[in-house]
């Protein structure tokens, strides 16, 4: 009945998809993020969504670093960026999810157009660079929510054109955002460190190594008190990821790592030639970033698969999606524009199918197939 109803969801939902697409994407996810905050409010629809759609199975958990994760199906950080959604996300068959990007100052967004759909390319062009209302709202309004699954938190580098142009800013902009985080002993259950956002002003990087030694050095005198996974780039090379992971390596507080965020490069074949043509300032999610999000994967998982646990993120549209990653190395996945072309109900389903693939490949426990095509 249930893989009935979610069938007929996305159905219902490619129907009104193309009404959807009509408006221009930041309005709708405007209305979206809103609406869904009014749902979550209320337990009435809370329950009702729940028990319509949620999809609860064993054989889909996993306990990583002390969290509980019912399913592998997280929300990315860069949806959520105002922590409206923490109380939809279970109902609608998440098994965790993201807020965030927040940064230690508020910011109102990169010049518009800031989001943007190329819907033959199955990608979204996205430059909001971490609009966010800062670290101080966040606070104040989360400071005494309790959350039904795992929610975390993603912090990064204040976008400014006037202020933490130079690294060592950054460095204490960071550490400052993570020092009233932690003080404020917010409810998430784990952190992440954003360093891979290419949408900001200045030249700041953590890409170099000694950079990236820097930051994690100075976030690490905070003493986090959650585990904490670092969000990577795709767009650098195999040696240059190494070298990173090798840094992050050191720090016992680093818990794990995601690949991973937008792809720049617009040659790629994976794009109309159309879409890319008229595409606006920004970087792209989605289908793009599904091959090298794989391959980093791998490599990481090939070489540091017992220290770090891996979040597979970037091209997942469905269970067969996230199911590669998870093969890959990969022990939990997280997605947005799936759920953008896709539907709301997509998380739900993915799980439902997850679990048919677990059963036909005749592992008992989803922590069974992490990895399998990489040992």
């Amino acid at each position: 009945m249930k893989r009935q109803l979610l069938s007929f969801l996305h159905r219902a939902y490619r129907l009104i998809r193309p009404v959807l697409f009509l408006f221009k994407s930041e309005t709708i996810h405007d209305i979206l993020t809103f609406g869904g905050s009014l749902l979550g409010k209320c337990s009435i629809s809370r329950g009702i969504i729940r028990s319509l759609i949620r999809v609860n199975n064993p054989i889909l958990a996993q306990e990583l670093h002390g969290i509980t994760f019912n399913n592998p199906i997280g929300l990315s950080a860069g949806f959520d960026y105002r922590a409206l959604l923490p109380e939809i996300l279970p109902s609608l068959g998440f098994g965790f999810g993201t807020v965030g990007t927040i940064t230690n100052q508020p910011y109102e967004g990169n010049p518009k157009p800031r989001l943007g759909r190329l819907v033959k390319s199955r990608s979204l062009l996205v430059n909001k660079g971490f609009k966010n209302d800062g670290i101080d709202e966040l606070i104040a309004r989360r400071k005494n929510s309790k959350f039904d699954i795992p929610i975390g938190l993603s912090l990064g580098k204040t976008n400014s054109r006037t202020s933490c142009l130079s690294q060592n800013e950054a460095i204490a902009d960071v550490q400052e955002a993570f020092q009233k985080a932690i003080t404020a002993r917010l409810p998430f259950s784990y952190y992440e460190l954003n360093i891979s956002c290419p949408n900001l002003y200045g030249s700041v990087s953590f890409y170099p190594p000694q950079e990236l030694r820097k930051l994690c050095e100075a976030v690490g005198t905070e003493n986090p008190d959650k585990p904490l996974f670092v969000k990577m780039p795709i767009t650098e090379s195999d040696a240059d990821t190494r070298a990173m992971l090798a840094v992050l390596s050191e720090f016992p507080y680093i818990k794990g790592v995601i690949f991973g965020n937008l792809w720049k490069d617009r040659t790629s074949p994976v794009f109309n030639k159309e879409e890319i043509a008229k595409a606006t300032k920004g970087n792209f999610s989605g289908a793009p970033t599904w091959q090298r999000s794989n391959q980093l994967i791998s490599l990481a998982f090939k070489e540091y698969g017992k220290r770090f646990t891996i979040i597979g993120c970037g091209g997942v549209f469905s269970a067969q999606d996230a199911y590669t990653k998870i093969r890959l190395g990969a022990s939990l996945v997280q997605m947005i524009t799936g759920l953008i072309f896709e539907g709301p109900q997509l998380p739900a389903q993915i799980n439902l199918d997850l679990i048919d693939l677990l059963k036909k490949d005749g592992f008992k426990n989803i922590s069974e197939a992490v990895g399998v095509d990489n040992k």
